[in-house]
């Protein structure tokens, strides 16, 4: 059994004194006597392509941003970019000090930072680098890392079944996704020297359109149809896409006999994993992501300069962003009661009907 899932430390290194009481509309008020506090305004991207941004990145960063005692405004821009756009204009305009954003796309995105940072507003980029952007800092997971988890648990239980030359095809991310190429790179680079040696066959690589859940399995279908139904492993970029995936392979009778990887370790895909049809997901501790988002947004607004000892490089400027990068952790049927341990998702909400009796299988307790 894979030990020392949730072992790493949290993540403190910017931590910033002073707090203030709690109870206006944005969640904070000013401290008597003190200089204002810091308004943090929040764009979260979408509520369909993944369960974590509202389940887990809200609640998070909420209660971050409340032990810090600052001001917060978090919405949703749920897919649309004029929407995103609009709320960043109302951010701006309401006086947020901070914003932290995760792009929908890279345009989008840059046209936002460049604005807020025209207006004196510091700027973040949560979780998605924005290529070509001007965001101060980059919060986010070693994306590159999660790729190379995702590549070597497919290996691993591609092994397990014993299939000679399998058949691997993929359902990578958005296009206008940076992470998407990130994790790419990163299963590339596990699975390409399996290709060159002839121990696996490449089969259909697809990129799905803003990571769409439904788009994903009729491109997938078309997959199976243009192999003869001949696909042995899938690598799919997150438990969304891995879903959809399995909803074909439901349909073909081929679930739980064709591996599937993920990430986000949301409910379903631990669901998906308890059952056999889901081969893995990478757990990213949304926590420790929020927190250390959380301390840095409050220091920016502050106008303080951090130095975070680790930068990406923007693929389109060049320019090196100071980052902080998390670690990754992969998550197999047998350490799936780490993850509820660690509160990401209750046991509540993975162990449901027939998964109870999976769940206690799996010492879900």
């Amino acid at each position: 059994m894979r030990k020392g899932l949730l072992t790493f430390a949290t993540v403190g290194l910017l931590a910033t004194g002073g707090t203030a009481a709690c109870g206006d509309t944005f969640g904070g008020t000013d401290q008597a006597g003190s200089a204002k506090t810091p308004k943090i305004g929040v764009i979260l991207p979408d509520s369909k392509t993944s369960a974590r941004w509202e389940g887990a990145d809200r609640r998070f960063l909420e209660a971050a941003f409340q032990r810090a005692g600052v001001k917060y405004d978090i919405q949703n821009a749920q897919g649309d970019k004029s929407q995103f756009q609009t709320i960043a204009e109302q951010m701006i305009t309401n006086g947020v000090t901070t914003l932290m954003i995760v792009n929908l796309d890279s345009g989008t995105g840059k046209a936002v930072l460049d604005k807020a940072r025209s207006q004196g507003v510091a700027t973040i980029d949560y979780d998605r680098l924005t290529v070509g952007g001007s965001a101060l800092y980059y919060v986010s997971f070693d994306n590159e890392a999660v790729g190379k988890l995702q590549g070597e648990g497919l290996a691993k239980c591609l092994a397990d079944t014993g299939t000679r030359k399998p058949v691997v095809s993929f359902l990578n991310g958005s296009p206008t996704d940076n992470n998407a190429n990130q994790l790419k790179s990163g299963y590339t680079s596990v699975l390409k020297p399996k290709f060159d040696a002839g121990e696996y066959a490449a089969g259909p690589d697809d990129a799905v359109p803003d990571w769409d859940n439904a788009q994903a399995a009729t491109i997938f279908e078309q997959q199976l149809t243009q192999t003869n139904g001949h696909i042995d492993g899938v690598v799919a970029a997150n438990d969304g896409l891995a879903n959809a995936v399995i909803s074909v392979l439901r349909k073909n009778k081929l679930n739980g006999r064709v591996p599937v990887t993920g990430q986000d370790a949301d409910p379903q895909g631990l669901q998906n994993i308890l059952a056999g049809d889901q081969c893995m997901t990478v757990y990213k501790a949304i926590r420790e992501e929020a927190e250390a988002a959380s301390d840095l947004a409050v220091a920016v607004a502050r106008g303080e300069t951090k130095d975070t000892g680790q930068t990406v490089r923007d693929p389109q400027t060049g320019r090196a962003v100071p980052s902080i990068l998390l670690t990754p952790r992969a998550v197999y049927r047998e350490n799936v009661a780490e993850v509820i341990a660690a509160g990401y998702v209750t046991r509540a909400e993975v162990c449901t009907g027939a998964y109870a009796k999976l769940c206690a299988d799996a010492g879900v307790s």
